[in-house]
């Protein structure tokens, strides 16, 4: 089912996860020991991040300077794979630009097709720190409205080259937002006119990046709808569990830390993880009252603290444990 019709569907606010692939060469099992936790609150959907290959260089006994390629956490649509079939529930992987062509994708997004996965994320990704150039002989999408509009095209039987009696694909494509803007955006104003082109060009609903600030989520929304973006905006969420993150989450994810939580964190940093946890059930408690659509967690590879959120809000069924 596409998530869109989950949310028009859904009679009560819906809980949903995003998990990231195991490292190259690790076990998949911890993951599934975590999904196992989260399927007892009957997650309507399940992300799965996708990352950029990064390059890096050997050099070898004779002086000479070798180039490797590789992508640490690959795995993204056999993890989906499994998530539908192991679990039943759908899953969303994330589509990038960052390192990958048009032919990559569109090759990507035949598998998730042939496969009956109806959702991508189609964000632009994190940069690299040493990325893989653009391939000579391929094209690329530069931004996610690009991304979005390639997927939409597809949705249309419009392949990169010209197929006579192209099958349509049936895509649900969410979009990100960034309740304090994207960092390399000057102003919010603009950012939410970049977000509204993502929007018009297909994006058929929004989840945000995480934020600690509700303020800030009710103020992005409010300016959503004044530039005329009708989607559902779905908050995301992190827990914050240790007084690193206090530096951590700011420098990597470009966000603000609130006062209040930042002192009550440092004044106690033994605590960390207990006031995380009860700083983010609050925050669900006045997001749910404000009606929003849904609560999308960043549970990373640890679920626990995000479920321990959700045992302190007082849900109907659907998110009540199997």
């Amino acid at each position: 089912m596409k998530v869109i019709e989950h949310y028009d569907r859904a009679k009560e606010p819906l809980i949903s996860f995003e998990i990231i692939p195991p490292k190259r060469g690790k076990s998949v099992k911890k993951v599934f020991d975590a999904l196992d936790q989260v399927m007892k609150y009957n997650p309507p959907f399940i992300d799965v991040t996708y990352h950029a290959a990064e390059s890096h260089y050997e050099e070898l006994s004779d002086g000479t300077i070798k180039r490797h390629i590789k992508r640490k956490r690959p795995g993204t649509i056999g993890l989906c794979a499994a998530i539908l079939h192991k679990y039943g529930v759908d899953p969303v992987p994330h589509l990038i630009c960052e390192g990958f062509t048009k032919e990559e994708t569109e090759d990507a997004l035949i598998e998730l097709n042939y496969l009956g996965i109806d959702n991508v994320l189609a964000i632009r990704g994190d940069a690299a720190d040493d990325p893989v150039p653009r391939y000579k002989n391929g094209t690329f999408n530069k931004y996610a409205v690009d991304l979005v509009k390639q997927v939409k095209d597809m949705n249309q039987g419009k392949y990169l080259e010209d197929i006579v009696n192209a099958q349509q694909t049936d895509f649900c494509v969410g979009v990100a937002g960034y309740p304090e803007k994207h960092f390399e955006a000057p102003n919010l104003d603009f950012d939410i006119q970049m977000l509204k082109n993502k929007v018009d060009e297909g994006g058929d609903y929004i989840v945000t990046q995480m934020f600690f600030d509700n303020e800030a989520f009710f103020r992005f929304v409010r300016k959503c709808r004044e530039a005329g973006i009708e989607c559902p905006i779905v908050p995301g969420l992190k827990v914050l569990t240790r007084e690193q993150h206090l530096n951590f989450l700011p420098k990597y994810f470009h966000l603000n830390i609130p006062e209040d939580l930042s002192d009550e964190v440092q004044a106690n940093p033994t605590h960390a993880r207990e006031i995380g946890i009860e700083w983010a059930a609050r925050q669900c408690t006045e997001l749910l009252e404000s009606g929003v659509p849904g609560i999308h967690f960043y549970i990373m590879g640890d679920p626990t603290p995000a479920l321990n959120a959700v045992d302190k809000l007082s849900l109907g069924h659907s998110v009540v444990k199997k």
